[in-house]
C-alpha cells in the first residue's frame, strides 16, 4: 500500500466516519458536546429593567447637585413590588432590582449623604444612569446557540437564563486505546534494562477526553498475537479504537496482521508526515481504527491531525481542524525533507519559537510546547517571517 499525503489521508477519514445519532442531555451534562439544532432566545436579556447599583431610583431631571429628596420605599433585587416615584422623590434600591415606574434613573449610594427619610444628592443625575434596559444584551428570538457549535460554560449559563432544561447535541464517541509492545511497563511497577514506562495510554486517554469522547477501555498488550487479537475484539465494541505502537515493518509490529486477521478494511497505511509516518487507518465494522507510531511524538502529531477531527465529527462538529493565528518566526527554519514537518514550539508574546529536539521520541521538547508549526516539503522560512501556528490548548 503506497504512502499518501497528509491532506488526502485526512481527506479519506473524515469521509469515512459520520455523525453519531443525536441526544437529549440536562444542560448541566452538556458542557463539551456539540449543539444538534439552532437555539433562539425565549426571553430578552435583561427581561425587564434594572439597577445596574446598590443606590437610589431617582428622576433625573429633579437631582440637581445638593437637591433634597424625600425616600417613599425600598425594592430589594427579587419580586417586583410596584412602586412608582414622582419629582422630588427617591426609592432605595439594590443591584438588580426592578426599576420602579416613573423613575429613569439610579444614583449610586456613594454619591447622596443620607438624613432620616431624605437623600442630599452630592452629584449631577443624567437620565438612564446605572439603569440596566430590556433587552440590552440580548433580544427575544435572538440565536444564542447554532447547530454545530461547542458549549462551553457560559453558553450553559446562557441556556439556563432562557429556561431550557435541556439540550439536543451530538452522539457519544466511545474509545478504547490499546498500547503495544514488550518494552513497556506501567506506572508504578519495577522496569528493568531496556523497557520504558507506559507513556502513549496516558497521552492518548487524555487526548480523547478532551476532544469530550468517552475512553473506559485502556489497556496494554505485549508482542503476542493472540492477546492483541484478543484486546482488538473488546476495543472494536467502540466508536473508535485507537493502537499505538506496533504498525511499521519490524517483526514485532503484529497491528496490521492483527487487524486483518480479524476481517478490518485496511485503507491508509504510511502517510507522508513527519513525525508520523506509520500511521493506519481502517475500519471493522462500525469501528473505525487508527494505528499510531509507538514514538509519544509521533503518536501525539497523529492523533491531532488525523484522530481528533474523526471524532469531532462524529460528535456533530463541523469545524474540525485546530485553531491557528498568526505568529512571527523567532528563529530561521527550513525542511529539507520529503514529508511535511510539524514543528513544536512556544508561542509567546506573538512570536513562535521550536522547543527542544525536534525528534519523535523527544517528550519534554513537547510538554513544554503550546503551538505547532507545519513545514511543507522543501520549505524554508525566515527568522521574522509571518507564520500560521496550530495552538494545542
Amino acid at each position: 500500500m503506497a504512502m499518501i499525503s497528509e491532506e488526502e489521508a485526512g481527506k479519506r477519514i473524515v469521509e469515512t466516519v459520520r455523525p453519531l445519532p443525536v441526544r437529549k442531555l440536562p444542560i448541566t451534562k452538556s458542557l463539551g458536546c456539540f449543539a444538534a439544532e439552532d437555539h433562539f432566545a425565549r426571553l430578552p436579556l435583561p427581561t425587564f429593567d434594572n439597577s445596574a447599583m446598590d443606590g437610589y431610583a431617582v428622576v433625573a431631571s429633579s437631582c440637581k447637585k445638593g437637591q433634597r429628596l424625600r425616600v417613599t420605599g425600598e425594592q430589594p433585587a427579587g419580586v417586583d413590588r410596584r412602586l412608582r416615584i414622582s419629582r422630588g422623590e427617591a426609592i432605595r434600591i439594590f443591584t438588580g432590582a426592578p426599576v420602579p415606574a416613573g423613575a429613569d434613573a439610579v444614583i449610586m449610594q456613594e454619591d447622596v449623604t443620607r438624613h432620616g427619610e431624605e437623600i442630599i444628592v452630592n452629584v449631577d443625575v443624567e437620565t438612564g444612569e446605572f439603569i440596566r434596559r430590556r433587552g440590552c444584551d440580548l433580544a427575544e428570538g435572538q440565536m444564542i446557540l447554532a447547530k454545530s457549535e461547542r458549549i462551553r460554560a457560559a453558553t450553559a449559563a446562557l441556556l439556563a437564563s432562557q429556561g431550557f432544561a435541556d439540550v439536543t447535541v451530538g452522539g457519544q464517541v466511545n474509545a478504547a486505546i490499546i498500547s503495544t509492545g514488550d518494552e513497556l511497563v506501567k506506572q508504578g511497577e519495577k522496569i528493568q534494562q531496556g523497557q520504558i514506562y507506559d507513556s502513549n495510554s496516558v497521552l492518548l486517554d487524555a487526548l480523547v477526553r478532551r476532544c469530550g469522547a468517552v475512553s473506559d477501555s485502556v489497556e496494554h498488550c505485549g508482542d503476542e498475537r493472540e492477546s492483541l487479537l484478543e484486546a482488538v475484539k473488546r476495543g472494536t465494541k467502540n466508536q473508535i479504537l485507537i493502537i499505538s505502537g506496533g504498525v511499521s515493518v519490524g517483526e514485532h509490529d503484529l497491528v496490521k496482521d492483527a487487524l486483518r486477521g480479524l476481517g478490518a478494511q485496511i485503507d491508509i497505511w504510511r502517510v507522508a508526515i513527519k513525525p508520523g509516518k506509520p500511521f493506519l487507518f481502517g475500519k471493522i465494522g462500525e469501528c473505525a481504527v487508527f494505528g499510531l507510531p509507538g514514538n509519544p511524538v509521533s503518536a501525539f502529531v497523529t492523533f491531532l491531525q488525523f484522530v481528533r477531527p474523526a471524532i469531532l465529527k462524529m460528535m456533530g462538529a463541523t469545524s474540525l481542524d485546530l485553531p491557528k493565528v498568526p505568529a512571527k518566526l523567532a528563529v530561521d527554519l527550513t525542511n529539507d525533507g520529503d514529508r511535511a514537518h510539524y514543528l513544536r514550539g512556544k508561542l509567546e508574546h506573538g512570536r513562535f519559537n521550536p522547543v527542544g529536539r525536534q525528534e519523535s521520541h523527544a517528550l519534554f521538547g513537547l510538554s513544554q510546547s503550546n503551538a505547532l508549526l507545519r513545514l511543507a516539503p522543501g520549505e524554508k522560512v525566515q527568522c521574522g517571517a509571518l507564520v500560521q501556528v496550530e495552538l494545542l490548548e
